[in-house]
């Protein structure tokens, strides 16, 4: 009987497991693929606070260690299901079932892919789905933003600070984007708007040079030279396995605010999976302080 699990081993993970450790719990961190989630392909990270420059991969190893030093277990098996019995909870894995008083979801969120070729190659090579992230490295270049939300228009306004050039490629003329926002980037001078258009094509060798739109009304196609290609066109939550547990909004993120908690006693949840207008490695490190210590001080209580 563990203390606590924590399923996902990404930055809000391993923060709750060392945070969770610290205060004497034991703790067992279930991962279907790698520690440390999307945060390693990031080839530099310059906005953490304390930290100037950092590899993604070096920073999720570094948190790895922490935890693994302080006493952390880590299975590689995807959990697919959680059974809520009366005095503890059952975590079921592809291989086995293990029985704990409390669970951390920190599953994460995964963003939605183009599907273009050599789009995952080229991830840290001028692809990024993070304009806030990985903006400032194409300071005085030309870029592009795919996407018609709310997201990609805010990236654009953001990339428009310091890039020469920022191109807005959307696959209709209208956006999903909340009026004040496109007003807001049409004032914006150095902004080229490729609307009812789709990226096609990537290109470069080891990063890229440049992109291949095609017009959806006329075929045309165009080579736009670019450093860098921002695609914001939503996330993907995988939450539907605990669906029975936990209450989820009407895109499945986990429906908790900054207390982490979630409607069923015993469960918490920590960060890009939950509900929450930034998902930066802050926000995932402080919700996994938080669900970490909730965690602890309801094994207190039980």
């Amino acid at each position: 009987m563990q203390d606590i699990i924590i399923v996902g081993a990404g930055t809000a993970g391993l923060s709750a497991a060392i945070y969770a450790l610290r205060a004497g719990a034991k703790v067992t961190v279930f991962e279907a693929q790698a520690y440390g989630g999307q945060i390693v392909n990031a080839q530099e990270i310059e906005n953490y606070p304390g930290i100037a420059h950092i590899s993604g991969y070096e920073f999720a190893t570094n948190l790895y260690n922490q935890a693994k030093e302080l006493g952390m277990e880590l299975k590689y098996e995807r959990v697919v299901r959680i059974d809520n019995a009366r005095d503890h909870k059952v975590v079921r894995t592809e291989k086995g079932e293990y029985p704990c008083k409390a669970v951390i979801l920190a599953t994460g969120a995964k963003n939605r892919p183009l599907g273009l070729d050599r789009e995952t190659e080229l991830i840290g090579k001028g692809i990024s789905y993070c304009a806030t992230c990985d903006g400032a490295f194409f300071r005085n270049k030309n870029v592009a933003v795919v996407g018609g939300g709310n997201t990609a228009l805010e990236d654009a306004i953001f990339l428009t600070n310091f890039c020469s050039r920022v191109y807005l490629i959307h696959r209709r003329d209208a956006f999903r984007a909340e009026n004040k926002v496109v007003e807001s980037l049409k004032q914006k001078g150095n902004v080229e708007f490729v609307l009812n258009s789709t990226v096609t094509q990537l290109k470069g060798e080891e990063k890229i040079s440049a992109i291949v739109t095609q017009d959806k009304l006329t075929g045309e196609r165009r080579e736009i030279p670019v450093s860098a290609l921002f695609i914001a066109v939503g996330q993907a939550p995988d939450n539907g396995a605990f669906s029975d547990l936990v209450e989820l909004d009407s895109a499945g993120y986990i429906s908790a605010d900054e207390s982490c908690t979630t409607k069923t006693d015993g469960i918490f949840t920590a960060g890009d999976c939950r509900t929450k207008s930034l998902r930066q490695l802050t926000t995932a490190a402080s919700d996994g302080a938080v669900a970490g210590l909730a965690a602890v001080s309801f094994l207190s209580q039980a």
